[in-house]
């Protein structure tokens, strides 16, 4: 491995890294640690001209290219997410999701039933939806009726969260947000990543739903948990039934066309890999198709006065996007400097990746046992997670599977993947009470400390179960 001479700038990057995990750790938020490291690195560069004030001009104009480039790297996931957000907000408000889901409630038949359904249903709808509205809309729907039949409210949250904030989150198999930003940050195509991710959170998911309906096949009932979950969860009022008159046509429409846009994406992968469809032109392909589903919908609902809704759907799935990724963005930048391309785009000819730097210098000093490595990598990602937000530690699992395993791709995407799918699992709403896992709890009507003490033993049984899959894959 050829060895590279580190500059202060290298160690001023690592001390940042350090810095934000040990803030990550202790649950603070890095947004400013981010900020100030992308200066100090910029300050050092040697394209920043003599003299204190060139430096500084030089250091503050790395942090905005740095997050200017973070930007517009990640915007097409951002407005995707935004228009699937206005398209559901525009059926929601035509009684569309009660028509969908309608259904679906004679499937549940008893507790079993319920919970099996409730799981499926939040995995597919969280795949094109994300999990947080989805469940929304599953809560009002569905969980009064999986409450008639005798599932109990702490196990409804089970497998809404599992499956909705843990499998679908994880491997973000639609959108594929949560995999553009690791493997940005890793330097690796999205396609050479995604098939991992798809598989470790099948494999954590199953495990872990597995687990997690094992009180219900014991035979827990509503009436087995405490009362105040109980009477909460029972106490779910069935939605409102007025729906619009196109409502059944868009009930039928709009599953149809997303789950073709699906199986043309599956269908391409597996069957016309030369023509497969991944990443940004995945993500323009399912976009332009919302937007689509978006102008219909308002035009049978508003006729005319759609040219003003359109617009009201639209402002609200953006600003429910940019609420998500806006914590992300500086730590996306930091990390791009980690990558000798990006780094030259933020600072200029001759800038160094510096986190590739930083790997080749360790690969030098120490073995790559495959066991260390994932159980390495698994462990940051889940202090990672801790701050409870998930995908802000994604850019760094990315970026230290690449520093770690600097020589071998398929290592890299490996690591990258059971990374990704560790930090989301954890951060992002399956593990800590104070991440998305508030947002079942409050619709389930049980505590968010109580829904994480049942997670727990599931989730970390999957986590090991793919961390055994990751080591036989490495080896």
């Amino acid at each position: 491995m050829t060895t590279v001479a580190l500059t202060a700038g290298h160690w001023t990057f690592a001390a940042v890294v350090v810095a934000i995990v040990l803030a990550f750790l202790f649950r603070r938020g890095v947004t400013i640690l981010a900020i100030l490291g992308i200066m100090a690195v910029a300050a050092q560069s040697g394209n920043a001209g003599g003299g204190l004030l060139n430096h500084s001009i030089f250091a503050v104009q790395g942090v905005f290219r740095a997050m200017l480039l973070a930007g517009t790297e990640l915007f097409d996931v951002i407005l995707l997410i935004a228009v699937m957000l206005a398209l559901l907000r525009s059926l929601q408000t035509q009684g569309v999701n009660q028509l969908i889901m309608a259904p679906l409630r004679a499937t549940m038949k008893g507790p079993r039933s319920s919970f099996l359904s409730l799981a499926i249903i939040t995995y597919v709808t969280s795949a094109f939806f994300w999990p947080s509205p989805a469940i929304a809309l599953i809560g009002a729907v569905l969980l009064p009726a999986a409450g008639r039949a005798g599932l109990s409210a702490i196990s409804a949250a089970v497998a809404l969260n599992l499956a909705g904030h843990g499998m679908a989150l994880s491997a973000d198999p639609v959108l594929q947000a949560a995999t553009r930003i690791t493997a940005g940050a890793a330097t690796e195509p999205v396609q050479s990543i995604f098939p991992y991710t798809l598989l470790f959170s099948l494999i954590v998911g199953g495990v872990a739903l597995g687990l997690g309906a094992i009180p219900v096949l014991r035979g827990e009932h509503a009436d087995h948990v405490p009362a105040e979950s109980a009477s909460s969860f029972n106490g779910l009022q069935e939605a409102p039934t007025e729906r619009s008159r196109h409502a059944l046509l868009l009930a039928i429409l709009v599953p149809a066309v997303l789950f073709t846009v699906t199986l043309t994406l599956a269908w391409r992968d597996l069957a016309d890999p030369a023509r497969a469809i991944f990443g940004a032109d995945a993500t323009a392909f399912l976009g332009g198709t919302g937007l689509a589903l978006l102008i219909i919908s308002c035009a049978l609902d508003d006729g005319h006065r759609a040219l003003e809704t359109v617009v009201e759907h639209l402002t609200t799935g953006v600003a429910f996007a940019v609420s998500v990724f806006a914590p992300v963005l500086p730590i996306y930048s930091f990390f791009l400097l980690g990558d000798t391309e990006h780094a030259r785009q933020i600072l200029g000819p001759g800038t160094p990746g510096y986190m590739l730097d930083l790997g080749s210098m360790l690969g030098t000093q120490m073995g790559h046992g495959t066991v260390p490595l994932v159980v390495g990598i698994v462990v940051a990602g889940a202090l990672c997670g801790i701050d409870g937000t998930g995908f802000a530690g994604l850019p760094i699992v990315g970026a230290l599977s690449a520093t770690v395993a600097p020589d071998a791709p398929e290592h890299v995407a490996v690591l990258a993947a059971i990374g990704q799918i560790s930090t989301i699992w954890v951060g992002s709403g399956t593990l800590i009470p104070w991440s998305s896992v508030c947002v079942v709890a409050g619709i389930c009507g049980v505590s968010p400390e109580a829904l994480v003490r049942r997670n727990l033993v599931p989730v970390l049984g999957g986590l090991g179960a793919a961390m055994v899959v990751a080591i036989l894959l490495l080896n």
